[in-house]
């Protein structure tokens, strides 16, 4: 596989490094040092930019749109994520590996917090803060006995997949007419049992309004999971055809061989698809909120970094037109 452009042959294998001796139990397909003297895995090191950028831009618009602070919170967490996994392929030092991956778990745990605590009393609140502050101390107690990745990534996977299907079922059931009986004929039956109900025609502007707005937040979810699995399959096959990736690597030589590293996409990959779970989540609320004419999604094209904006006020209308190509806006 040798390649016609100009490129930079890799130096020898198993070059040494400034943060030797590796303590990390992990070890991922990139080759250590290879690049540089002061970067164990500098483009898994690199690639946590993204983490980065998307954590500020976050915590840009929960300020300036006035989101609940939890998801600001959440922003803050995603970028020590960011912050633990670049010091972590940098060094590949164990303690780095632990704020890397404990991360996760404590920042996907606030997530299902704000989940959770919506629209429950103090009490209530206050004694799920303590439970998830349990859960979180008895994981990193338990993984650093365990000092088994496969642990922490069970618990990970195990914790998002509930907390989607939850968001999922709370979206659906807040903005589906059927689901919540605003269609006609459970308006016209309302209206026969005495119950004060919209007129027909705000009805129906009402669940084409939320109709158009589940639409969309499916769009949003369903693209994130998707480009988040994109990268678990790319990390997947890093995995399992290391050596045979590495052999290109050293055929087509540098700057070219960067492109398969496989563990940095997973990293750009579900950075952008971890974003777009908390734009998600932020736009979940405002709709639990009741506040559908307050806030509106504005995502103008696929690679973009979605946003949900605060409107000028409460509109009677609130789906604006199809912005460049992208999503309607809802």
């Amino acid at each position: 596989m040798k390649s016609w452009l100009p490129s930079i042959p890799y130096p020898p294998p198993d070059q040494y490094g400034f943060w030797e001796p590796v303590t990390s139990t992990l070890q991922w397909c990139e080759e250590d040092y290879y690049a540089t003297y002061y970067s164990a895995e500098i483009m898994n090191t690199l690639t946590n930019l993204m983490f980065w950028y998307c954590a500020w831009e976050g915590i840009k618009s929960c300020r300036k749109h006035n989101h609940d602070k939890v998801f600001e919170v959440a922003y803050y967490g995603y970028l020590l994520v960011g912050f633990g996994s670049f010091m972590f392929h940098t060094t590949l030092k164990y303690p780095w590996q632990l704020v890397d991956e404990l991360n996760m778990i404590y920042t996907t745990c606030l997530m299902c917090y704000a989940s959770l605590s919506y629209s429950r009393p103090t009490e209530f609140r206050i004694w799920l803060a303590i439970l998830c502050v349990l859960f979180c101390a008895f994981i990193t107690a338990y993984y650093h006995y365990l000092q088994d990745p496969a642990f922490h990534q069970n618990v990970y996977a195990a914790m998002t997949v509930w907390l989607v299907f939850r968001s999922a079922w709370q979206m659906e059931n807040t903005l589906r007419p059927s689901w919540r009986k605003t269609t006609e004929a459970d308006r016209l039956a309302k209206e026969k049992k005495g119950v004060a109900v919209p007129t027909r025609e705000e009805q129906e502007r009402l669940n084409k309004r939320d109709l158009d707005i589940l639409h969309n937040m499916w769009l949003l979810v369903g693209w994130g999971v998707g480009v988040f699995l994109t990268g678990f399959a790319i990390w997947g096959i890093d995995n399992k055809y290391c050596s045979t990736l590495r052999s290109w690597r050293r055929d087509i030589g540098l700057p070219w061989g960067i492109v398969l590293e496989g563990h940095a996409w997973w990293h750009i990959f579900t950075g952008y698809g971890a974003y777009c779970y908390i734009v998600w989540g932020i736009h979940l609320r405002h709709v639990l909120n009741g506040k559908q004419d307050e806030y509106k999604l504005v995502w103008p094209r696929c690679w973009n970094l979605p946003e949900i904006v605060r409107t000028s006020g409460k509109t009677k209308h609130a789906n604006g037109k199809v912005p460049n190509g992208g999503l309607k806006q809802g």
